[in-house]
């Protein structure tokens, strides 16, 4: 015992500190260095998961192959275009639902000299141009049909089935709210002596907000005006609901859509306009453009414009837009296509032969034939699997 006492008063004198605090001190060093290791092997996971998305992201894919097929009836001489999932198909006679396996989810027959179709999410609206009648339906059933007492000139559906419907009336037009039991919500007179003619129409998915693209005359000047409409409770104290508005000078607004209930854009033609607001819209971002837009398309996150390419070896140019109106990126080709596709980071240009997908970085993941003449193309929740469209039948494909 005396032998240990002594051992612990040298091991005191010549550390200079008691033997306990040593003992806490090196438990103390040793925690420290389990939590470091613990924070390095975090962050190697951490490095290791980003490199792999990345690369996954990146993938280049060589072949596809279809996994599965089913038969339909013969598609051909029939408008066809996807719907929430589904596929829709309509004629002057009439229209279906059929679901990814090629069963038939609804059928309306109707008769029409210029079938018009709006979609908006699951719901869709097939009225005629210079007719009475609109039907509402979705991806499960028909919701109502609306008849109207003046010539339909345009209209737009909102997702819960409520449509804007612009009616002809001589010098007067216009504009309708009716919901799906064809009853009307809402009306406004429109002149071009007033406010000008209505050229564009949209609706939010929500349905409480309108936008109308006017084009008019003023002092001799050509004009156009984005006004938005609150079918809301904001709305209801202002005149015919008017909330907000922009005028421009010399331009033609002609293509206006909301992306969701606070998002919308427009394109004119010498600009691309965005503007944002659940209740008084506001501009919030404006490109000009310097060359003619030759088509446009979208998805719920982005905006894409087709213009002819000015690069040597490609015939056209996609430039595509996020919702805050930023160009985000710039893609060249040179394939002829029917469709182009924005579903989540992808990008899928088509035609009846060929599709190429791009992400968002302007990486080409995929360029390739198809085996049969694809008349739709419907991507899935995989990235990697789509759905094709032929006249017979109901493909399912894998790129590999």
């Amino acid at each position: 015992m005396t032998n240990v006492r002594n051992y612990f008063k040298n091991k005191e004198k010549s550390n200079g500190k008691p033997a306990r605090d040593n003992y806490l001190e090196k438990i103390k060093s040793h925690r420290f260095m389990i939590f470091y290791r613990s924070i390095l092997i975090l962050i190697l996971v951490a490095a290791v998961a980003a490199a792999l998305v990345i690369q996954w992201k990146n993938k280049v894919y060589t072949e596809s192959v279809i996994v599965s097929s089913f038969e339909i009836a013969s598609v051909q001489n029939r408008n066809i275009t996807p719907f929430a999932g589904s596929i829709l198909t309509y004629s002057k006679d009439g229209a279906s639902c059929i679901d990814a396996k090629g069963n038939a989810v609804w059928n309306e027959t109707f008769e029409m000299q210029n079938p018009m179709v709006d979609i908006c999410q699951d719901t869709v609206a097939i009225g005629d141009y210079n007719g009475r009648n609109i039907y509402v339906m979705n991806t499960n059933s028909r919701l109502g049909q609306i008849i109207t007492n003046k010539p339909i000139r345009s209209f737009c559906v909102a997702s819960n089935g409520v449509v804007a419907v612009v009616l002809d009336d001589s010098d007067v037009t216009l504009i309708y709210l009716y919901n799906t039991d064809g009853e009307e919500l809402v009306r406004f007179r429109t002149t071009m002596k007033d406010s000008g003619y209505p050229f564009r129409v949209a609706i939010s998915p929500n349905g409480k907000l309108v936008s109308v693209s006017y084009l008019f005359v003023d002092s001799g000047e050509l004009k156009s005006s984005v006004a938005f409409y609150n079918f809301g409770e904001v709305g209801q104290n202002n005149t015919d609901h008017y909330v907000s508005g922009y005028d421009y000078l010399d331009v033609i607004v002609g293509y206006t859509h909301f992306l969701d209930d606070k998002t919308m854009f427009a394109v004119s033609d010498d600009r691309i306009m965005f503007f944002s607001g659940a209740e008084k819209p506001v501009s919030t971002a404006t490109s000009l453009l310097s060359e003619n837009v030759q088509q446009i398309y979208y998805g719920k996150e982005h905006v894409g414009l087709i213009f002819n390419s000015l690069e040597s070896d490609s015939r056209y140019r996609l430039d595509v837009y996020n919702k805050s109106g930023q160009l985000i990126q710039t893609i060249n080709f040179n394939m002829e296509y029917t469709d182009i596709v924005f579903d989540e980071d992808r990008i899928i240009i088509y035609n009846e032969t060929e599709c190429r997908i791009y992400n968002m970085n302007g990486v080409e993941k995929y360029a390739g034939y198809f085996e049969k003449s694809v008349y739709t193309l419907l991507p899935t929740s995989s990235s990697y699997k789509y759905i094709l469209v032929t006249q017979d039948s109901i493909d399912t494909i894998e790129l590999k």
